[in-house]
């Protein structure tokens, strides 16, 4: 019973600190401009990279997979293995519709690793394999993202996560919506491809 009373809480606990947007947080105290008005707007490390801060963008990507894990170790500690995932799918939530900022968040990527790391990290070695793959061979990061998180769900089935399994597909169907406007430049082949001006 003690364990199911955690299970809210760590669903908030899940959601509050993957609402810290990091990116914006960092840019801000580098002194760039407002991080919402350059390049998709976006508070992610791809945006954060436009400014030309690699440093920014490299620290907005640790912060922001690093909020996803903490989360998830702590509400396991706590709550169990079920207080884990829920505070995986609040950190998430919460990176993609952070209450501060008018539920205007990032795209959840470095998240998604985040939570993969805390609940089952060999999936989380596969999805960086697989980006950085389709990264390499296509230089399309978007893409690369889209591919590793629709393999994500079923490499977890597979090694029998079924309940991983589920949680990650609706993770990424998330990231799938969150990608919508980068799936039709790649449809149109208008997509920007990694290290393009």
């Amino acid at each position: 019973m003690a364990h199911e009373a955690l299970l809210p809480v760590a669903f908030v606990l899940g959601y509050l600190l993957g609402s810290i947007p990091f990116g914006l947080v960092l840019t801000r105290l580098a002194g760039t401009p407002d991080l919402r008005s350059i390049g998709s707007g976006n508070i992610g490390t791809t945006n954060v990279l436009r400014t030309g801060r690699k440093d920014l963008a490299a620290a907005t990507l640790i912060c922001d997979m690093l909020k996803g894990t903490v989360a998830v170790i702590i509400a396991g500690y706590f709550g169990g293995p079920n207080a884990a995932m829920l505070a995986a799918l609040g950190a998430f939530l919460g990176h993609l519709f952070p209450v501060w900022l008018n539920f205007r968040g990032g795209k959840g990527v470095a998240v998604y690793i985040g939570v993969l790391i805390g609940l089952f990290w060999p999936a989380a070695v596969v999805f960086c394999v697989l980006w950085l793959a389709t990264a390499a061979t296509s230089r399309y990061s978007s893409l690369s993202a889209l591919v590793a998180s629709f393999v994500t769900p079923i490499f977890l089935w597979w090694f029998g996560q079924p309940a991983l399994a589920s949680l990650f597909a609706v993770l990424t169907l998330l990231l799938f919506y969150m990608h919508r406007e980068n799936i039709a430049r790649l449809q149109a082949g208008q997509e920007g491809r990694i290290g393009e001006k």
